[in-house]
């Protein structure tokens, strides 16, 4: 009798565990259904201003109190010579109606460390606003880009993003400092410059598809699979069903489509490149990618910043998603198995580049 009394008390609070995170749930979603705050915000990082920090933390100690005394006594004249010249400029500007082109420029840095889907996109849209809507004669752009690629669609309206840079008449360049390969590539080529690390992972300017078929096993344990379509061409290839010769034949022509109009977009933004040499879905290291013609400069993200800190403003600009309190804590486990079922379908039915 005791021992079922203690496991009563044990299911009870089993139980109250459970209605409580229960309770939190369903209030969190109440107030985050009321709520008519923004689904996420700009994230503003002053690079030039890091970098300064960094030199004069590792100038202390290099150096005695003498050098930097003197050293801290030139820089504020400098930067007191700055602001009157500044102040002035601003006087001037002011009376000629022209103030706010006066600033001095801005780089606005921005990351895309690409998915297979490119859902990071959704972010990327945001800062490309966020930016065209300050940026003046002089601002530039530099995209961070890693990306082994992925879904056409996702990719092309990834680039489509970009080019509202290039149709704002912004100085875009694009770094690869690990890979930028397919569907990467394709966001890259529409960069006024691009350059590249030594031995980043360029090119693979070729489109894939692939995907298993259990047929054999089903029809092993004689379970049918059955699908209906109406439209002789509305599903090809399946995973579950038989495949046929005709099915493959224009399951390849719909890739060859989209190979060649991923060769016809990199035409027209480097028409330069030989593509019958560099469309072969091949990729190259940086070097060689270079000497194709793929790349303009041998260089790093991090030298382009810390040359344009000694010039300009450096921003980075990243756009965060804010997540519900019920998304945090439906669980990590859940949204991944869903992710691998999606990108294991998607492969199938949606060419890769």
């Amino acid at each position: 009798m005791e021992f079922l009394l203690d496991y009563g008390l044990f299911l009870a609070k089993i139980v109250t565990v459970v209605v409580a995170i229960m309770a939190i749930l369903v209030i969190a979603k109440a107030l985050g259904g009321k709520s008519g705050a923004a689904k996420g915000e700009l994230e503003i990082t002053d690079l030039t201003e890091q970098h300064k920090r960094t030199v004069e933390q590792l100038e202390h100690h290099l150096h005695d109190n003498t050098f930097l005394k003197a050293r801290d006594k030139a820089e504020k004249k400098l930067d007191k010579e700055k602001s009157k010249a500044r102040e002035k400029a601003i006087k001037k500007a002011s009376k000629e109606g022209d103030l706010d082109s006066k600033r001095e420029p801005h780089l606005f840095v921005l990351d895309f460390k690409g998915s297979i889907d490119a859902k990071e996109v959704a972010s990327l849209r945001e800062e490309v606003t966020a930016i065209l809507a300050v940026a003046r004669e002089g601002d530039e752009v530099l995209l961070r880009l890693e990306s082994g690629g992925g879904m056409v669609h996702g990719y092309g309206l990834a680039s489509s993003q970009l080019d509202r840079i290039k149709s704002a008449g912004l100085p875009l360049t694009i770094a690869v400092d690990k890979v930028a390969a397919s569907g990467g590539y394709m966001m890259a080529c529409i960069a006024d410059k691009v350059v590249s690390a030594p031995f980043a992972i360029v090119g693979s300017i070729g489109v894939i598809a692939q995907l298993p078929n259990f047929h054999k096993v089903l029809k092993k344990y004689d379970i049918e699979y059955e699908q209906l379509t109406a439209g002789e061409y509305k599903r090809t290839l399946t995973m579950f069903g038989e495949n046929t010769d005709k099915a493959r034949e224009k399951f390849k022509q719909e890739l060859e489509e989209t190979h060649g109009l991923f060769k016809d977009f990199i035409r027209e933004r480097r028409p330069q490149l030989d593509l019958d040499k560099v469309a072969t879905g091949e990729h190259w290291f940086g070097t060689t990618a270079f000497d194709l013609g793929l790349v303009d400069e041998i260089t790093t993200s991090d030298d382009l910043v810390v040359a344009a800190c000694k010039e300009k403003t450096v921003l980075a600009i990243h756009y965060v998603e804010k997540k519900k309190l019920t998304s945090k804590l439906a669980g990590l486990a859940g949204e991944a198995a869903d992710n691998v079922l999606m990108k294991l379908i998607d492969r199938g039915q949606r060419p890769i580049v």
